[in-house]
């Protein structure tokens, strides 16, 4: 392979890691609406991800505005705020406490990387839920597409290794236990698949994150 068909190569990946952060973030950090809706609805390769969501038969039969009102801001109610406890705190504390304050450990990393997280905006109550750390996560890939295209090989080193130390470190710690969780409690195709392709994804994203960076970054490659 040329080093040309090799760049396309890792800019058509990194392409699809960014809609894969983007889709599971969205999903996880706030109710869903028409728009975000028709946004999946509109792209065949996203559709065939969510099978069950995708042949339901009451998207046919009811409007978009009653499977939200009715169902789909129901079930995020139930897995994300009422029943489920969506923060990596409460998985890896013993006390099982959210922290909300400046002692969360995945704030001082979000702090060096200029990573902002807006509370208010979004439905979460502490930096650590599941949607904000895949939203951290979709920032980090699109930095990765952004020195790839600069063809700066140690920027790109230097994210995958802060996203193969993130996901090792955090996301994988906890996300799925409550991601087995959430799909067993889920209660429309839409969160039944959603939760099983971000656990399916990030098992496998943190894979060819390792391989991506054995490949390419042997010289600062990291000990397990």
């Amino acid at each position: 392979m040329t080093e040309s068909e090799t760049m396309k190569k890792m800019l058509e990946e990194i392409d699809n890691r960014i809609a894969l952060y983007a889709l599971t973030s969205r999903l996880m950090m706030i109710e869903v609406d028409e728009p975000f809706l028709d946004q999946i609805e509109a792209d065949e390769g996203l559709l065939a991800l969510l099978p069950n969501y995708r042949d339901w038969k009451k998207r046919t039969e009811l409007s978009k505005k009653e499977l939200v009102d009715k169902y789909y801001n129901v079930d995020f109610a139930n897995l994300f705020i009422m029943h489920l406890v969506p923060y990596e705190s409460f998985y890896t504390r013993e006390d099982q406490m959210i922290e909300s304050g400046g002692d969360n450990p995945v704030l001082s990393l979000y702090n060096a990387l200029d990573f902002r997280v807006e509370l208010e905006k979004a439905r979460v109550v502490s930096p650590d839920h599941i949607g904000v750390e895949l939203e951290f996560m979709y920032m980090l890939c699109v930095a990765q597409k952004k020195a790839l295209e600069e063809n700066d090989l140690e920027g790109v080193c230097e994210l995958l290794s802060v996203q193969r130390g993130f996901l090792r470190d955090h996301l994988l710690e906890w996300a799925p236990m409550f991601l087995i969780n959430a799909k067993r409690e889920s209660r429309t195709p839409l969160y039944h698949d959603g939760t099983e392709l971000t656990l399916e994804f990030l098992l496998s994203d943190y894979e060819y994150v390792v391989a991506q960076q054995e490949n390419y970054c042997t010289d600062i490659g990291e000990e397990e």
